[in-house]
């Protein structure tokens, strides 16, 4: 144990075993890895709670996933916020047309009008979503992938694009190919906002502000209408 200047102790982080091996890639480290991996785009939130639980238990500091406090609160919400409207309807509008997508989207179309399905909908835009997705695609991948592939800008590029080319392919199970890739075009834009800044906050609120709009479109029936505001 080490003393701080007031005489207090400080837990060495290097004489936890379990730690080091949670932070490592050996056995354990890439056991804990596969399972978030696996059980984030499964059971959200649940791959969140099990990446703060990783973080805690491996002494990983919270600055590493993202989690760092933000200059103001209310800057983020309102970014993201904003930012979070604006891409979705640039990516139904203009993005997803040129892309030849449906302009209704057949797995959520059950939505239009159904006000029971919408108290677990917006739950899951928030919780799931929002801060399910963004911590274990963005925080904790990024975090582990950077072990792996350096700090430089070459590597913080390759792991924008892998983890946005796996964001993409969980969704394509329910979305198809037009989720897919619009999933993997918003795991490209939230990725590089992360790799660039190092905070999750403001892609989490973007990501559920995201998931919101598009709910809204559809609750109201404004699919069609939107998709066609450029493009007739």
């Amino acid at each position: 144990m080490l003393e701080d200047n007031r005489g207090g102790r400080i837990g060495s982080p290097s004489g936890d075993a379990v730690a080091a091996s949670l932070r490592g890639f050996g056995p354990l480290g890439t056991l804990a890895f596969l399972v978030i991996l696996a059980l984030g785009p499964v059971l959200e939130p649940l791959g969140a709670i099990l990446v703060l639980a990783w973080v805690r238990r491996s002494r990983t500091p919270w600055r590493e996933i993202g989690y760092v406090r933000p200059r103001s609160w209310t800057g983020t919400l309102a970014v993201g916020i904003g930012f979070g409207v604006a891409f979705k309807f640039l990516m139904k509008a203009i993005v997803m047309p040129l892309l030849g997508a449906d302009p209704i989207n057949p797995a959520y179309h059950y939505l239009a009008g159904n006000q029971a399905a919408l108290p677990g909908m917006v739950f899951e835009m928030i919780v799931g979503a929002g801060f399910g997705e963004e911590t274990v695609f963005r925080g904790f991948l990024f975090q582990r992938l950077g072990k792996l592939f350096g700090p430089g800008a070459g590597a913080k590029a390759a792991i924008v694009l892998l983890t946005a080319a796996w964001f993409g392919m969980i969704h394509y199970p329910v979305q198809r190919l037009a989720g897919a890739e619009q999933a993997a075009i918003t795991g490209l834009v939230f990725g590089t906002i992360f790799a660039r800044t190092g905070r999750i906050w403001m892609p989490m609120v973007a990501h559920a502000a995201f998931d919101l709009t598009a709910l809204g479109i559809i609750y109201w029936d404004l699919e069609t209408k939107v998709a066609h505001l450029i493009f007739r």
